[in-house]
């Protein structure tokens, strides 16, 4: 018999790629998560668009007019979450750094998707900078987020060559296709405590 699918929601600012990724995983009967909400701060975010499409309860709280006043952006964040019943949430392109109100609440349930092989290269540019470092191998990272920016545990990462040529939008394109495979696999694993552990399942994938 199937076991209970664990609420989820996803935070996004943008498109929602891999957003996109997380849900079409979660219609899998055998996923071990639903996706309970999808929520942005960015009203026009094509990400809530698609999750429309997909029949998805969709929020927009949006950030600006919270300029002032993070934490309480992050308090009416929180209170969509516990009201959509969330018990885990996935950062899927969410472009705010967050207070230690939100990681503190959700410590330990949250994950977030990073665009480099961590703890190389954490914030922003990651592909730009993977390129100037001269680096042979790169790709992404699903971690537990905490109150350092791209510091938290390591759940799983994926791995790909840096071509010769290869610019940084090259170079992000072939990451984003590996993150779209990872998430999943790390977030099932992240859920099914009785599966082994995403790490262990991490390859070094140079194809």
């Amino acid at each position: 018999m199937m076991g209970k699918k664990t609420p989820v929601a996803l935070l996004l600012s943008g498109r929602g790629s891999n957003a996109t990724a997380l849900i079409e995983a979660c219609n899998a009967p055998d996923f071990p998560a639903r996706i309970c909400l999808v929520l942005s701060n960015n009203p026009d975010a094509p990400g809530l668009d698609m999750a429309r499409k997909a029949g998805l309860p969709t929020k927009a709280i949006d950030h600006r007019p919270f300029k002032k006043d993070r934490t309480a952006h992050e308090q009416a964040i929180h209170a969509s979450l516990l009201e959509a019943g969330a018990e885990a949430v996935c950062l899927a392109g969410y472009m705010r750094l967050l207070t230690p109100f939100l990681t503190t609440e959700w410590a330990g349930k949250m994950l977030n998707i990073h665009p480099s092989l961590l703890p190389s290269f954490p914030g922003l540019h990651t592909h730009e900078r993977a390129l100037d470092a001269g680096v042979r191998i790169h790709g992404c990272t699903v971690h537990l987020v905490t109150e350092g920016m791209d510091e938290g545990p390591i759940l799983g990462q994926a791995a790909v060559p840096v071509l010769p040529g290869d610019t940084a939008d090259l170079l992000a394109a072939r990451v984003l296709r590996e993150e779209h495979r990872l998430y999943p696999r790390a977030l099932r694993h992240f859920l099914d405590k009785a599966a082994p552990s995403c790490q262990a399942e991490t390859a070094l994938l140079v194809a």
